[in-house]
């Protein structure tokens, strides 16, 4: 698909991977909509890239719904899109005070990063699948946000691993569910990425978190990110699958 001219939903667009990634396809010509819970954030980055905010929870059905076709009466239907809204925690399952995890906490993180996923895939599929045929009849594209931690979580990471493995995991299928619609899609899982919320640790532990990445042994950048779910875009035969992109990085347990 060539994303000159064609518009584009980055749900997560405020900040981190999805700002980075509205900012690749706006540089590429796409009409982007920031999609974002803040919308202070996704005001900002769509002002900067001449494209549009909107403020969506991609955990709710009609939030998610109103942005698909608020977005369409900006810039036509969307030919593609980005989820990368999500959210991370740790808490091991039994704390230091003998007491389980509150179960809330693992459903927060689940209903954000796995069902927040397959909500926006539905509704953006389902607009999606009635536009005309392009070139090989393809009609649209989907990337979705795993994470390396669907394949070695650390410890206390059971609810991020479980909701990521998730997105990884219904990939493929959902691929296989839209080729009669010529919808594809793809996943990235990347691996430490020099994201706002990381910068916030001390030195000292970014420099340790970069040290454990075998090359090259520093933080993933955001841009590297966005070049990529620009690619799975552009090459029409990038389908079903999940890419790891942490420069070979494995994590330890802890």
């Amino acid at each position: 698909m060539n994303i000159q001219g064609m518009s584009a939903l980055v749900t997560g667009g405020g900040s981190g991977l999805g700002e980075a990634t509205a900012r690749e396809l706006a540089r590429l010509g796409a009409k982007v909509a920031v999609l974002d819970l803040n919308f202070d954030n996704a005001k900002k980055v769509a002002t900067e890239i001449g494209g549009i905010a909107i403020q969506c929870d991609v955990t709710n059905a009609s939030s998610m719904e109103n942005a698909v076709a608020e977005a369409a009466k900006a810039h036509g239907d969307a030919r593609i899109l980005m989820q990368i809204a999500g959210i991370g925690t740790a808490k091991r399952i039994v704390g230091k005070d003998g007491n389980p995890a509150p179960l809330e906490d693992f459903v927060k993180v689940i209903n954000v990063n796995l069902i927040g996923t397959y909500n926006a895939a539905r509704v953006f599929a389902a607009a999606c699948a009635k536009l005309d045929p392009m070139e090989d009849g393809e009609r649209g594209a989907m990337v979705f946000t795993a994470s390396v931690a669907a394949f070695d979580g650390q410890v206390g990471q059971q609810a991020y691993s479980a909701s990521k493995a998730g997105v990884a995991g219904m990939t493929l299928p959902m691929a296989r569910d839209l080729a009669q619609h010529g919808i594809r899609v793809c996943t990235i899982a990347p691996g430490i990425f020099a994201t706002p919320l990381l910068k916030t640790l001390p030195e000292p532990v970014q420099a340790s978190l970069a040290a454990s990445i075998p090359f090259p042994s520093r933080l993933g950048k955001p841009e590297e990110f966005a070049q990529l779910a620009a690619h799975i875009v552009s090459n029409g035969h990038m389908n079903g699958e999940v890419i790891r992109l942490d420069g070979a990085l494995r994590m330890a347990p802890r």
